[in-house]
Order: C-alpha cells, then structure tokens, then sequence
C-alpha cells in the first residue's frame, strides 16, 4: 500500500510538494480552498505549474483533493445547496489541472429528514458536479452517523451511487468512521465482514483510497474522533493486517491525524511503514 498524509497547502501552493517529500509521502490528501469558506479562492496559475514541475520529478501519487467541509448536497437551503455544488465543481477543476485522482467530500445531512426524501437531492447535486468536469473522479466517504450525518452504511452510498450511474463515482473508507459507524475493524474476522459487505453494497472495484484513521472512540460510537495509529481503539495490529490485505495492498493510504501535526504525522507515516510486508 502506498502511504501519505493530508499536507499543508499554504503559501506557496508548490511548497506543498516539498512538505509531502520531506514527511516521506508516497500519496498525498490537500485542501485547495479554505475548508471552513464557502468561497473557492484562486491559486496562481504559475504555482499550479509549479506543483505540477516539482511533482513530475517527486512522483507523490495519486493525489486526492479533499473538499471543504461545509458542503450538503441534501441541504434545504437554496445558498448552501448551490454553494456546495459550486465549491465541488472548483475542487474538480483544479483536480484536473494538478492531475490529481480526485476530489474526495462527505455527502452532508438529511437535517432531520428521510434518507428517502433527500437522495434524488443528492444525485442531482452529484450529476451536476460530474457534468461540468471532465477526468476526475469525484469521491464519497463514508461517515461515522453522528446526527443526520449521511453515508454511515455502505448500502446507503450505495444507493447515491445507484442513482448517479457514473463510473466517475468512487469511494473513500475512513477505518475512523468505519469502526465509529459498526464496522469492526479492529478484528481480523471484522475486517473481512466489512470487506464483504462493501463488495456486496458498493463493490471493491468503486474503492479508490483509503483514511488510514485509529478511532478515539468505541464501535458503535457514532462519533468522529481520530486518534494516531494504535492509540485507538482499532489497534495497532489491525492496520497491519488492513495495510496488507491482498484486497487492499495496491490502494493509496491517507493518515489524518488528529489536529495535522507534522511530528504526528511523521510518527503515524514510519509506524505504518514499518507494518507494511
């Protein structure tokens, strides 16, 4: 399994591949607009061509785009709804421009509402996304099911997925959100049901990557709170056996811990190295 963080984009953009190189990055997640902002900002084209140059001899792939974290696809609010279609759409287009994979989002909440009422809401948002980019491919994450939170289930992506009928929508698995959301990783027999049951939800041929996060809370927690590689609940000896499965070994690996520190980071990237055969 490749192995990368989610990296630094601040000022200047193409600093971002120095950073990645220096934590030992394989692959790499970034941010390319504020992740509390709705309005996308524009990078320097000159620095765009620049992280191209400077990756073209690094070789950090793939790379995967995270989106803000405000977007809901199944918002009620004509501005957040539009917001988050055209913040994605700007993530997409500069994923084409850097030659990244994709770009990676969480579907957002029902508020209260049916999964059943919102869906059509959803695929639509995700259609249009996909309409106004070319090559990329755009990424669902499964959730840990806090509130209304959408995605905590594998047969709830795939319905979305179902619905959209693009080859172009792919899946992100959050170990973090996984175990938060029922699905024990933390066992060997665990992690071969939830393999099973997302081949038979989604398929594994859907999955592009994977968010290599140890959980700060129990199964069945339903929260989102990563902790560093074995020093959560799923374990130390589980990302050995999820870095090396023979259904998983040839996908890129994404720590993100807690907060972003580099030296945790640092720590995260060499203990999952030193696991993987």
């Amino acid at each position: 399994m490749k192995l990368g963080a989610h990296i630094s984009t601040s000022a200047p953009f193409s600093e971002t591949i120095n950073r990645a190189q220096s934590l030992g990055c394989e692959c790499m997640q970034i941010f390319t607009n504020p992740p509390q902002r709705w309005n996308p900002v524009a990078i320097p084209k000159k620095e765009m061509a620049k992280f191209v140059d400077l990756n073209n001899k690094a070789n950090i792939n793939p790379i995967i785009i995270h989106s803000i974290y405000l977007i809901n696809l199944a918002s009620d609010n004509p501005f957040f709804y539009e917001a988050s279609i055209k913040s994605l759409i700007d993530d997409m287009k500069k994923a084409a421009e850097i030659g990244a994979l994709g770009v990676n989002f969480h579907v957002g909440s029902t508020k209260g509402k049916k999964f059943s009422e919102v869906i059509d809401k959803v695929a639509l948002g995700i259609k249009t996304v996909l309409t106004a980019s070319e090559k990329p491919f755009l990424i669902l994450e499964n959730s840990a099911g806090a509130g209304d939170i959408i995605g905590d289930k594998f047969a709830e992506l795939a319905e979305i997925i179902d619905k959209v009928k693009s080859p172009r929508l792919k899946v992100t698995l959050d170990t973090a959100h996984a175990f938060g959301s029922g699905y024990n990783l933390a066992t060997a027999d665990g992690l071969e049901q939830t393999l099973a049951e997302f081949e038979k939800f989604i398929g594994l041929n859907k999955l592009v990557c994977l968010h290599l996060n140890d959980s700060a809370v129990p199964l069945f927690s339903n929260r989102d709170r990563h902790a560093n590689i074995g020093s959560g609940f799923i374990g130390r000896q589980a990302f050995e056996r999820i870095i090396n499965h023979p259904k998983l070994k040839n996908l890129p690996g994404i720590i993100e811990t807690p907060g972003m520190k580099t030296a945790e980071e640092q720590n995260d990237l060499e203990i999952l190295k030193s696991l993987r055969k």
